[in-house]
């Protein structure tokens, strides 16, 4: 049996399925229940023409994609910028970094619906962002002419196993890409064991990305809110089989004795309220960002509850942690706070960032630590002692400036690919 055949047959029935749940996740964040035409394959008004388009499914792929656009603009400079996602979140972050750019869902792996994309926006070339793997989606970008390209991929071991189970279905869509960009030479070979071909290592765009002025303005202002205390922030705190990373980390810090400022940022902006709660709980004097007032002098912890500002939250740091490393989701984006030239701890659980974590660790210019009271100690020992903290924002831009250059390599690989298919 044909395999892409039966995985097609699914998509006619789960779109009922996919409207119901996004329904449920509408309950706690409105933003799903948005712009569902566009994810159903339904007509736009007026779709970019002939554009360069770019999926980023979420927050991460689509910062990750600001430096490779920029590089691709040099040579598609008369091309209008088409950027994909499948969050709210990605679509807000795309909104705000690409101001110049369409943004909007891509629709789902069902034939029509991708026929209907494909049909209105003609694009030039297209470029999936990480690991994006749309069976119907590639095959249809193959017929109807478009270049399609895996850049700044990466397969962690874990989702290796899972590709290799329906192999049968996603090597014949891999073997489609006109070219397979990959972080690292371990992500690289664990792409050509489930079926991509063409396979370069061009290294991770994330070390390309660089705070915009906007984000050094916002870090000024909230230093201005703060006032003269130090900050921790803990940033992108997620939310994983019932465990709440801000919860282990508030626990925590109910053992620090000093005046620094803790900042709890969480992840998906559905957890803003439950971070507030759960410090109120737990005996702090806490505020909003939202409340848009100075910072007390007795608050002890502050909600960063807004989108779009990470990087304002980490340049106005003294110490970051990294969330989704205490819990079982691979960790954030280390690099980020590590480029803003923030001292920067983060958990146990790293396979999403494993190449990132191992290079700062071995560089110095970040520290591991293996649960959330170790965390405390460690964020309270560096607060004590500057000196010792300032070594690792001495070693940070060195480990960064050793990684960049990755977009601009992508860039030329794309360009020289589609030449190639002119000629």
């Amino acid at each position: 049996m044909n395999i892409r055949w039966l995985y097609t047959q699914l998509w006619h029935v789960a779109p009922p399925l996919i409207r119901r749940y996004l329904r449920r996740r509408g309950q706690k964040s409105s933003a799903y229940l948005e712009h569902w035409g566009e994810r159903f394959g339904a007509p736009m008004a007026e779709p970019v023409q002939q554009p360069v388009w770019i999926h980023a499914v979420s927050v991460g792929e689509t910062r990750a994609a600001v430096p490779l656009a920029a590089a691709l603009k040099q040579y598609f400079s008369d091309a209008p910028l088409l950027l994909t996602q499948m969050t709210p979140t990605g679509r807000a972050a795309a909104e705000q970094l690409f101001p110049d750019a369409q943004c909007r869902y891509l629709p789902y792996d069902k034939p029509a619906y991708i026929r209907q994309f494909l049909d209105e926006h003609r694009p030039r070339l297209g470029i999936l962002m990480e690991t994006e793997i749309w069976p119907n989606l590639m095959h249809g970008c193959r017929e109807a002419g478009v270049p399609l390209f895996l850049a700044n991929a990466r397969l962690s071991e874990k989702s290796q196993q899972g590709y290799l189970k329906i192999r049968p279905l996603v090597a014949p869509a891999l073997a489609g890409l006109r070219g397979c960009y990959a972080q690292t030479a371990a992500d690289a070979e664990r792409l050509h064991f489930i079926g991509a071909s063409n396979v370069h290592v061009c290294g991770n765009s994330k070390y390309d990305i660089t705070p915009s002025e906007t984000m050094h303005a916002c870090a000024a202002a909230f230093k201005q809110r703060i006032g003269n205390r130090a900050v921790v922030v803990c940033a992108s705190t997620r939310e994983h089989k019932g465990v709440d990373e801000a919860a282990l980390l508030l626990e925590a810090w109910q053992a620090y004795r000093g005046d620094a400022l803790l900042v709890i940022v969480p992840r998906h902006p559905e957890r803003f309220q439950t971070a507030f709660s759960l410090a109120q709980q737990h005996g702090f004097k806490v505020q909003k960002r939202s409340d848009n007032q100075p910072v007390a002098a007795d608050t002890q912890v502050w909600i960063g509850d807004s989108m779009g500002e990470l990087f304002g939250y980490y340049l106005a740091a003294d110490i970051a942690f990294v969330g989704g490393s205490l819990v079982d989701t691979g960790c954030q984006n280390i690099i980020e706070p590590i480029a803003c030239g923030v001292p920067t701890l983060f958990g146990p659980s790293i396979y999403n960032f494993a190449a990132a974590c191992r290079g700062a660790l071995e560089a110095g210019a970040a520290r591991q630590v293996f649960s959330a009271e170790e965390w405390q100690h460690a964020a309270a020992e560096w607060l004590a002692h500057p000196a010792d903290c300032a070594q690792y924002a001495q070693k940070a831009q060195a480990f960064i400036s050793q990684h960049q250059g990755a977009s601009a390599r992508m860039a030329d690989k794309i360009v020289e690919a589609v030449a190639a298919d002119r000629r």
